[in-house]
């Protein structure tokens, strides 16, 4: 393990040949790396000013949201942070009702009494960083494989973890990089009390909707405002009306400059998952597989709920959240396979895989020469497993909203069932059900429900073979004989789970007997016991795959040693630096690096939700009332950098040579969807909200002078 510590050490001071705009970087490197090439581009920080354990510095300005489902900044110095709309959406859409539909109308705190809790949301910030290689890779033989090998690193790592949080509020993992060839303990600090501060209406946050997204040009105010609070001595607390906002030890100022083509630019956050050492065959399974499943089962899902919500301002609310979550990837899936297909992705695998099997025998490498049987082997050994998974996910837990709320009460249900129920936890238990289906009750539509269950039941008995179907699916094919609209009424008129009131008397009765009699319960039970087995089948198949490619990466790096090589994203602390510029993304097809309001304007169409301009925002834009937020009579919305992003990384900083932020990252380009399993220098674009854009809502728009004067905006 040293020679590749060392070797990424080598990595990092080289960094001047690579490009400038691939790679999601460690930050522990930062500190022995050759800025010149930065410096070049740019940058007028110094390594501690990006990166440091004992002083303030950037790094302190950026969390992860949910424990890295997106990127926050603070940028102020009581706890207010910026990131996008949809990192939002959930919480927003949760606030409102049709008295106050804060999605369609936005929402503003105009003093901090009015700033909204949100129970569940948190944000972490990292304190340390350490490789702990060395006190995990020597006591993994080279023998060890598999579900072995697993448990020697867990119980490693929690060692590493109760030493680096004893006597601390903090929390701590390890993380695995390149494949399992090395190790790193992150330390964090998470607050628990976020509270909505902001949002612009989904006319601005989320202007475009499904058509825009993943597509430059883009016209999107893609941001929303949160502010983090604390127990009065400055520690993460729960809720509570005692609470204060968090002293920042750092945040971002903001310049109102702009940019200029070729400027620096650097983003930092928390990217969540790439795959650019996947080989080819565990791309053929996503090409098969994955995406077609994914496309396919979510398309008649968003189908039937997008039908709903046009008929009904109340179905909408409830249903917006779960039709972006689901579109989101739906959409992604679609770009990706095109991507993939179009770039010919496949055959550039082989081609390298090829060149790896003659480097092994020609150096005589035999500890990787059964690197690419295991992973063949697994990819093969779960193949229908990958499939029927996927559908029962899909179709069953994302779904039937009644299985969903059914996996809520099912720890009651089995508590019940135990040998000795424990009278404490049964309480504890039925304090969590009714929780949840409080929750669940506030943005359900039984029609709606009960459309979607129809079709996922038909998607499954046809595309999934009897053998892993759910028992009490294969019913429908028997004791039904296949009449699914007659299943479907009995299971809505008989489940106590799609009402409200019966539910809550189910879980306040708590007998077995009961909830064992439930169609909703039995089809919960049916789905995870169906589930969690064929988990258990693949599981097999997939330490062969793990095994393959731990394999893989540490042959690859060390027949490419001269070739820089970083880590897959995994939801740690990157960054990644680049530059803003323009893009020609086909023939005689060339696209500016920014676009402006104008161009809102352009897109309007009042018969299309997806492209409603409100009133006021034309009212400002036909009498250029943008304040110093403008240029020359003309407002910037959004920009494009070169920089390395993925999901993960929504709401991350750009940030300028100075460390100013100049905007927020919020997606990637539709040329570019193959990014994440291989890299396209020419192509990858990252797309952001302007700064000026934010400002000038919340200043002109929103009228929100207390957010701005909390700020430090450099002009």
């Amino acid at each position: 393990m040293r020679r590749i510590v060392s070797y990424l050490v080598i990595v990092f001071l080289s960094l001047g040949t690579a490009k400038a705009d691939e790679g999601m970087w460690l930050f522990i490197m930062l500190q022995n790396q050759d800025f010149m090439k930065m410096q070049q581009l740019g940058l007028e920080l110094k390594p501690e000013e990006i990166f440091s354990f004992n002083n303030s510095s950037l790094k302190d300005a950026v969390g992860a949201l949910d424990g890295g489902s997106c990127t926050a900044e603070l940028v102020s110095p009581d706890g207010l942070l910026l990131t996008n709309h949809h990192c939002g959406y959930g919480e927003i859409q949760e606030h409102s009702s049709v008295e106050h539909n804060y999605l369609k109308n936005g929402f503003w705190a105009m003093s901090r009494e009015d700033e909204l809790p949100n129970p569940g949301k948190t944000i972490t910030f990292v304190v340390n960083i350490v490789d702990v290689s060395d006190k995990i890779m020597p006591y993994l033989s080279a023998d060890l494989t598999g579900q072995a090998r697993q448990d020697s690193v867990a119980s490693l790592s929690a060692e590493l973890i109760k030493n680096a949080t004893k006597d601390s509020h903090y929390d701590a993992y390890v993380r695995s990089f390149y494949n399992g060839n090395q190790y790193i303990l992150f330390v964090n600090e998470t607050f628990r009390d976020v509270r909505l501060v902001g949002a612009p209406p989904e006319s601005i946050g989320k202007f475009g909707h499904d058509t825009d997204n993943w597509v430059w040009p883009r016209h999107t105010g893609d941001f929303s405002m949160f502010r983090v609070y604390t127990a009065p001595d400055g520690t993460p607390a729960d809720y509570s009306a005692d609470n204060v906002p968090l002293k920042s030890k750092h945040f971002l100022p903001i310049s109102l400059k702009g940019y200029e083509k070729g400027d620096f630019a650097m983003v930092m956050g928390f990217p969540g998952s790439t795959d650019r050492y996947m080989t080819s065959w565990e791309v053929e399974e996503l090409l098969d597989v994955t995406h077609p499943n994914r496309i396919k089962i979510r398309g008649v899902k968003q189908g039937i709920m997008m039908e709903d919500m046009l008929a009904s301002e109340q179905v909408n609310i409830k249903y917006a959240a779960k039709y972006s979550r689901s579109s989101n990837y739906w959409k992604y899936s679609i770009g990706q396979t095109n991507g993939l297909n179009n770039l010919g992705v496949v055959e550039r695998k082989q081609e390298l895989e090829k060149e790896f099997l003659n480097w092994v025998s020609e150096n005589k490498k035999d500890n990787y020469a059964n690197t690419f049987n295991l992973i063949q082997r697994g990819v093969e050994q779960r193949k229908f497993l990958v499939h029927s998974i996927q559908y029962l996910y899909e179709c069953m837990y994302s779904g039937m909203e009644t299985v969903n709320l059914g996996n809520s009460i099912r720890f009651l249900y089995q508590e019940l069932n135990s040998e000795n129920p424990d009278a404490a936890r049964v309480e504890m238990l039925q304090n969590y059900a009714r929780n949840a289906a409080e929750g669940f009750f506030k943005d359900y539509n039984l029609s709606t429900d009960k459309k979607i269950t129809r079709a996922m039941l038909q998607l499954m008995i046809e595309d999934v073979e009897d053998a892993y179907l759910p028992l009490i699916v294969r019913d429908i094919k028997t004791k039904y004989k296949g009449d699914i609209d007659k299943f479907v009424e009995k299971y809505y008129k008989k489940s106590a789970l799609p009402y409200e009131d019966k539910v809550m008397a189910m879980i306040e009765k708590a007998d077995a007997k009961d909830m064992a009699a439930d169609p909703g319960i039995q089809m919960t039970m049916s789905f995870f016991e169906t589930y969690m087995g064929l988990n258990a089948m693949q599981s097999t198949a997939d330490k062969l795959v793990e095994e393959g490619t731990r394999l893989w990466m540490a042959g690859l790096m060390e027949m490419q040693s001269d070739k820089i090589f970083y880590p897959d994203a995994n939801s740690t602390l990157r960054f990644t630096y680049g530059t803003v510029g323009d893009y020609e993304p086909k023939d005689a097809v060339y696209y500016s690096y920014f676009t402006t309001l104008k161009g809102v304007m352009e897109k309007e169409d009042p018969t299309n939700p997806e492209f409603i301009v409100s009133e006021k925002l034309k009212e400002l834009y036909k009498s250029k009332d943008y304040g110093s937020y403008g240029n020359n009579e003309s407002l910037n919305v959004c920009f494009t950098t070169n920089n390395d992003i993925t999901g993960g990384n929504s709401g991350s900083p750009v940030i300028n040579g100075k460390g100013e932020l100049i905007g927020i990252a919020f997606d990637g380009n539709w040329e570019a969807m193959s990014g994440d399993v291989a890299f396209e220098t020419e192509l990858q674009k990252c797309i952001n909200v302007d700064i000026r854009y934010v400002l000038f809502v919340i200043d002109k728009y929103a009228g929100a002078q207390n957010l701005i004067n909390e700020m430090q905006i450099n002009n």
